[in-house]
């Protein structure tokens, strides 16, 4: 076939090479947004009296024609890019008219308005992901404002918390994710189109028109730029990471809890697996897939800032190398946010073992150093004193609620039976009443918090 560029050549491309250079096997992703920037063009040309009325009009039958028979379409290497295929599907359906919407534009500023509006579309189905997966989490979390668990640091047991607590701090890393993905819009949501290859055009387009038409909130006023430029989908890379990063934390602790061990979640089969050798396994291979998949987009990453580290203006054909990547991630991530909210909604908490838990530890030291503190000695001197009782129940196989009013007044004659009631874990958390504590009242209150930004 010949090629739509090929006035220049007077030779054919290898076949190894065509294969090499096309991008028809992943771009065709862009199909219908192509459709979409094609049509928005075409009618800024007619209004701009660049096209004549009967050029519009076939023009958007045989383009509006297209949209409704994608699916029936088959692609060519031979036409490289989705672009040149559809232009192709286009003149046999509508003649040689079909070369006239290429006026005034180039497959630069084409393949970048698609990808702009490609990624709006995918951002959107994002962002609405991870608002379902928010809502989940304070479902679950309504349920376990006074179930108590032990909190960690160092992954060594530290202070008696809410389960609830322990939920809504993912709320809100979930929530800088979509506070980023909103700002990344301002960005996607710039047209390039009428950039041409990369100094514009000597025809008298309206690029704010077409920008109207296609819903963008601006237009690139640089036109090197418009077509070179792809921090908006970087900026989407990084986002994305930091998505998977916290899907990853979470599936972490997950996959620790499901652990006989700690026995603190059981996971619905739904989201488990087995093994076939092991009758006796239940495997949370979904949350270790998805942490499995984080390293996944960390390399799109990775890829696509050292593709463009060195890239001179304006466009070059490594650019080509965003979409693998871009589409990659976004499959990657939306699954993973969508398996993620299946598997936490149908997940159960097993509240008696959490309890359990802070009853055989020293999550409570912080509680005895905090009443010695309210019999008036420095906190250094409290915590040394605290340090010391621990000391003494981990030689002699105890915990702090089980030493005796006698052995305490060993440490510090200040203390009384009035120690008791603060140690018991439950109490211990219901104490913790200033803002984003873990206290059951101020967990209510974030919780409250957190359905209003839901609702906004």
């Amino acid at each position: 076939m010949t090629k739509l560029w090929g006035g220049r050549f007077t030779e054919s491309a290898s076949a190894q090479a065509e294969a090499f250079g096309a991008s028809i096997t992943f771009d065709q992703k862009l199909a219908s947004v192509d459709l979409k920037g094609s049509l928005a063009h075409a009618q800024m040309l007619f209004e701009q009296g660049i096209l004549a009325q009967d050029e519009w009009t076939q023009i958007e039958q045989g383009l509006k024609q297209l949209e409704t028979t994608l699916a029936d379409h088959s692609y060519t290497l031979a036409d490289e890019d989705i672009h040149m295929n559809l232009e192709r599907l286009l003149t046999e359906q509508i003649g040689p008219v079909a070369g006239k919407l290429h006026t005034a534009r180039s497959r630069n500023d084409q393949v970048a308005t698609d990808l702009h509006l490609w990624m709006e579309q995918h951002v959107e189905a994002l962002t609405t992901a991870l608002r379902e997966l928010q809502s989940v989490i304070t479902e679950q979390a309504e349920q376990h404002i006074e179930t108590v668990m032990p909190g960690y640091t160092h992954l060594q047991r530290a202070q008696p918390i809410s389960l609830a607590h322990h939920l809504l701090a993912y709320f809100w890393m979930f929530e800088r994710d979509v506070e980023r993905l909103t700002d990344n819009q301002k960005r996607i949501r710039k047209s390039p189109l009428g950039a041409g290859a990369l100094a514009g055009t000597t025809f008298p387009i309206d690029r704010f028109r077409s920008a109207e038409l296609l819903g963008f909130e601006s237009v690139y006023p640089n036109s090197l730029d418009a077509v070179s430029d792809r921090d908006f989908v970087i900026e989407y890379l990084g986002i994305a990471s930091t998505v998977m990063m916290h899907l990853s934390r979470f599936c972490e602790e997950i996959i620790i809890w499901a652990s006989q061990e700690f026995g603190f979640i059981e996971l619905s089969d739904a989201f488990s697996t087995g093994s076939s050798m092991m009758p006796q396994k239940k495997n949370p291979d979904f949350a270790e897939l998805i942490r499995g998949k984080t390293g996944r987009v960390y390399g799109n990453l990775m890829g696509f800032l050292t593709t463009m580290k060195a890239l001179p203006l304006a466009y070059n054909k490594d650019m080509q190398e965003d979409k693998e990547g871009v589409f990659d991630t976004a499959d990657t991530v939306l699954q993973s946010v969508q398996i993620f909210t299946g598997m936490i909604e149908s997940a159960t908490f097993k509240t008696e073992a959490l309890k359990k838990a802070t009853m055989q530890d020293f999550s409570n030291a912080t509680e005895l150093a905090d009443y010695l503190v309210t019999k008036g000695i420095p906190f250094r001197e409290a915590h040394e004193i605290v340090g010391k009782a621990v000391l003494y129940c981990v030689q002699n196989g105890c915990f702090l609620k089980d030493l005796n009013l006698e052995t305490y007044q060993t440490f510090h004659p200040d203390i009384t039976e009035d120690v008791y009631p603060l140690l018991d874990p439950v109490q211990a958390v219901a104490r913790r009443t200033s803002y984003g504590g873990t206290g059951f009242a101020a967990v209510s209150e974030q919780l409250e918090l957190a359905k209003q930004h839901l609702a906004n």
